[in-house]
């Protein structure tokens, strides 16, 4: 039995699931690793908004899983991925929620990218959109 507690999100802690406007682009240094028109934005709370990119839309072989798993108990268990690109290792650069909870179960099959783990050409951080 899981003694993990889950939350609903209501006034207090909202959270929406809504499709991305325009196509959202995931870059490691020069190489692409995501491209999509079909990202979905995660808003949470008072958080900075993210970016959900299909798992199909993702460059075959980029993500590893990782052992890392986190919990949260609005959208559930979190797997993590590592980005590898040109023999570089970037570890739990990417996460998803593959059984994600009711409220948000849109993101399924779905990954976001951290913005300072997965560094832009120039090395500046990104905003979670990476546009």
């Amino acid at each position: 039995m899981s003694t993990r507690k889950h939350l609903e999100p209501g006034p207090a802690h909202p959270i929406t699931v809504t499709p991305t406007d325009g196509e959202v682009v995931v870059r490691v240094g020069d190489t692409v690793v995501a491209r999509t028109t079909s990202a979905l934005t995660l808003q949470e709370a008072d958080y900075p908004p993210v970016q959900y990119v299909p798992l199909a839309d993702v460059a075959p072989d980029v993500l590893q899983p990782s052992g890392t798993r986190t919990w949260c108990p609005y959208k559930g268990e979190a797997s993590y991925w590592s980005v590898s690109v040109d023999g570089t290792d970037l570890p739990d650069s990417a996460w998803g929620y593959p059984d994600a909870s009711p409220a948000v179960v849109r993101i399924a099959g779905h990954v976001a990218f951290y913005p300072d783990r997965c560094p832009s050409p120039s090395g500046e951080q990104r905003p979670a959109g990476f546009r």
